[in-house]
């Protein structure tokens, strides 16, 4: 097999106005989303999700970022609509199919927004392809499974396996959110309770991508043995984040050569679902090189590496391409 897709992939409008596109790559289903702003000022955000989340899944992020970008959400293959992938092949192939498919839709640089497990992909794309990367954020991500961590991810593991649903959704909660007394996270009780609906209720097809994504991850680094991407990065998490902790996030910034580090007040490991308009305040001003240390929710705000002026940011400018060509000016 091939990294080949037929010439014209299948693309179709949903629900919401959105362009679906079927894509393939090395065999495997993948599918990418696409809805354009009314107003762009900066160039296309692409969002890469986690373990379990659907290029749908969005919800209010996406909504608040089309005031600023039109959004490319994928499915990986492993994630919502693109077929399992086995364990073996790891976070590289993942990364040749996000380039990929953003061969085919042609949207000309983009800004990259990563959370949790698909900081990975995110990650090595702007490392392996900086002249498709402008300015990379990542939420919620780690050098490594920590192992404080490692023993229960492998629980939720055992209990998926032997059928223990109940018990395997409050365990794949308590490893994403924190039980910390005391802790003030926003919207934390809806939060959880959205997470436990969700994993209780995964399908066999989803629990075997779950199994075999969260192998892949327990099997080696995160994030690979590279040098780091070159472009600006941005590394956020909530203050509350008990798995991909602030210190382990800060790590990956001090890994990247120009980079910041943003500690989010009220926050914990899912801050796309607890502070969506914060998160997307945060990362639009990144995205066009304007100042956000100033927030009000901003508990820390710290310049990790490079002291150069910042870039430029990419505005605005090629639009995704869902048919042959397709372009507008910013």
């Amino acid at each position: 097999m091939n990294g080949s897709s037929p010439a014209r992939p299948s693309e179709a409008p949903d629900a919401e106005g959105a362009s679906v596109r079927v894509h393939r790559w090395e065999g495997y289903r993948c599918e990418s989303r696409v809805v354009r702003s009314p107003s762009p000022r900066v160039a296309p955000v692409l969002l890469v999700g986690g373990a379990l989340q659907r290029k749908e899944d969005w919800g209010r992020l996406e909504r608040e970022l089309l005031r600023h970008a039109d959004v490319v959400s994928v499915d990986l293959p492993g994630w919502g609509a693109g077929d399992p992938l086995p364990e073996r092949f790891g976070v590289d192939f993942l990364t040749e199919a996000l380039r990929h498919m953003l061969t085919e839709l042609d949207p000309g640089p983009v800004n990259v927004l990563g959370g949790s497990y698909g900081t990975a992909p995110a990650y090595r794309l702007a490392e392996l392809d900086p002249a498709r990367v402008a300015r990379l954020v990542l939420v919620g991500t780690m050098p490594a499974i920590p192992e404080h961590a490692r023993g229960l991810i492998e629980h939720t593991l055992d209990l998926f396996a032997a059928g223990r649903m109940t018990e395997f959704a409050r365990a794949g909660v308590e490893l994403l959110m924190s039980s910390t007394p005391g802790a003030d996270v926003a919207a934390g009780a809806a939060v959880r309770r959205v997470l436990l609906h969700r994993f209780a209720r995964i399908s066999p097809e989803e629990g075997l991508k779950y199994t075999e994504n969260t192998r892949r991850l327990l099997a080696g680094a995160m994030l690979g043995a590279g040098g780091g991407p070159a472009q600006p990065v941005l590394v956020t998490t909530g203050e509350h984040d008990t798995f991909t902790t602030p210190a382990l996030c800060r790590q990956v910034a001090a890994g990247c050569a120009d980079s910041w580090f943003v500690e989010v007040a009220r926050g914990d490991h899912m801050l796309h679902l607890e502070r969506a308009p914060e998160l997307v305040e945060l990362a639009a001003r990144f995205y066009a090189g304007e100042s956000f240390a100033e927030l009000p929710f901003v508990r820390r705000a710290e310049r990790v590496r490079g002291a150069a002026p910042v870039p430029a940011p990419v505005r605005a400018g090629a639009r995704v391409g869902l048919g042959p060509v397709a372009a507008h000016g910013g």
